[in-house]
């Protein structure tokens, strides 16, 4: 694994670096750009503001590793809540939820997080709209597939995720690529031993593109998270050599990056869906978003310093 990715992980899990990043003059407007506030009128903002430019959104309510079952309680109510005000507000045709099983109490007991994921999932169908379940570290692969198999019984719709720098994967995209199947695929941002996952960026690539002619070949619908100009146009070629129509896929970008990128797809007639974090708990999301790429730590950085 590159060391710098290494050591931006190592400082996910540091509490001084946390109070740092949070208290360093200028870092909030910094930490703005890549997060979508604290609140669900925060977030609620930037769905309209989104739709508004052509963009889908899938909102993650932040938190992660829940320690007991009134955590994930409340981790459960604010998705309801949120899903209660996407529909008030006429935003679920723009937006669906990605949850995250840590967080609903998946390390607590795994029928506990699945009761939990059934709630917010006949929610979102109740308001008109959907659930992502989140790929966490390859400790609970087994699990969160698990899971969305038992989720997939009532609601087909549930999307899954994977990521290609497992070495798993491949073999795991071959079950989940099936008709009309929803599934996301990403590169991954935890760190993990070379024995699970490609220690090399050109390895991870090939895999990405590998797992997206099987997603393509297989009739799912692929939902390409990626920023990487040239994994966009190998997709796009790809895209057309099976035939797949507009619609019948989608791209993902995160919130806050190559914002440009995202209205230009969309005015092409691409269906775009942004990722949008919001919550307190933005520390542990932003430094692995600045792990995936350790490039964005320079731009980070740089912009503490000119806003300082």
């Amino acid at each position: 694994m590159n060391p710098l990715r290494s050591l931006i992980l190592a400082a996910a899990e540091n509490d001084a670096i946390r109070r740092v990043v949070a208290t360093t003059p200028g870092s909030r407007s910094v930490v703005d750009r890549f997060v979508a506030g604290e609140t669900i009128t925060d977030v609620v903002r930037v769905v309209r503001r989104l739709a508004d430019d052509g963009l889908c959104s899938t909102l993650d309510y932040l938190g992660e590793d829940t320690h007991d079952k009134a955590q994930a309680e409340r981790v459960v109510q604010a998705y309801l809540a949120l899903l209660d005000r996407l529909h008030a507000e006429g935003l679920a045709d723009h937006a669906e939820v990605s949850v995250k099983l840590s967080a609903a109490g998946q390390r607590l007991d795994h029928d506990l997080a699945v009761r939990n994921a059934h709630r917010i999932c006949a929610a979102a169908e109740q308001c008109g709209t959907t659930v992502t379940l989140d790929m966490e570290d390859s400790s609970v692969t087994d699990d969160t597939l698990a899971a969305l198999a038992e989720l997939r019984r009532t609601w087909p719709w549930v999307g899954a995720v994977v990521q290609s720098y497992l070495r798993r994967t491949e073999a795991d995209v071959a079950d989940l690529a099936t008709p009309d199947s929803r599934v996301r695929l990403c590169k991954g941002a935890y760190a993990e031993p070379p024995e699970v996952a490609f220690p090399d960026q050109h390895d991870v690539d090939l895999n990405y593109v590998r797992c997206a002619n099987a997603l393509l070949a297989g009739g799912a619908y692929a939902m390409f998270a990626t920023h990487d100009p040239r994994l966009v146009a190998v997709l796009a070629e790809r895209i057309r050599w099976y035939g797949r129509k507009r619609g019948s896929y989608e791209y993902q970008m995160l919130y806050g990056v190559r914002p440009d990128e995202q209205r230009r797809l969309a005015a092409e007639g691409e269906t775009v869906r942004v990722y949008v974090p919001y919550g307190e708990q933005w520390y542990g999301y932003l430094m692995r978003r600045l792990a995936e790429r350790p490039a964005n730590l320079t731009f980070f950085l740089r912009s503490l310093v000119s806003r300082s």
